[in-house]
């Protein structure tokens, strides 16, 4: 009964100072990045955040762009946006999994990541999955990132709590 399945949806997190978040986008299959895009640009301003936007070559590069922008930039939260769609080699398998494991990594080291990185079978799939007026992916990475930007926000004084601190700070 495809369609008829409902899915519960966390309110829209609020804030007193705007988040300011990343795209980070592989656009190898450019009008699924463009949908996604425009689904988790439209979901950070619902929310009345900022973002700015890099584009990588492909999806194994989102992490690294995200730790490097980690280190160097003042970033509250990340978006990870792409699509891999299943070929006639496993580069498949290792495309998905490496980049969902590190995105994982970087989540476990306290980064706020939402990731839209679409893994699909076809084209098809992939369509559905990335239009905002239909699973609208993109729009759901971006509210799961804001809803873990509230998250680290509630529990600290909103500084980045990871890492190593010099000795008096």
């Amino acid at each position: 009964m495809a369609g008829t399945e409902t899915h519960y949806t966390l309110p829209r997190p609020t804030f007193d100072e705007a988040p300011k978040l990343l795209i980070v986008v592989a656009p190898y299959y450019k009008d699924i990045a463009d949908d996604l895009i425009a689904g988790a640009k439209a979901e950070i301003e619902a929310a009345g955040a900022t973002w700015e936007i890099v584009e990588v070559p492909g999806a194994l590069e989102v992490p690294t762009a995200i730790r490097i922008a980690d280190r160097t930039a003042d970033f509250d939260g990340y978006v990870a946006l792409g699509c891999v769609i299943r070929g006639e080699t496993t580069h498949y398998e290792t495309v998905c999994n490496d980049s969902s494991r590190a995105l994982s990594t970087l989540g476990l080291a306290g980064l706020c990541i939402g990731n839209g990185i679409l893994t699909v079978e076809n084209r098809d799939q992939a369509v559905v999955r990335a239009a905002v007026d239909q699973q609208n992916k993109g729009g759901g990475a971006a509210a799961a990132a804001l809803h873990l930007i509230a998250l680290g926000r509630k529990w600290t004084d909103g500084e980045k709590q990871v890492g190593f601190r010099p000795v008096g700070a």
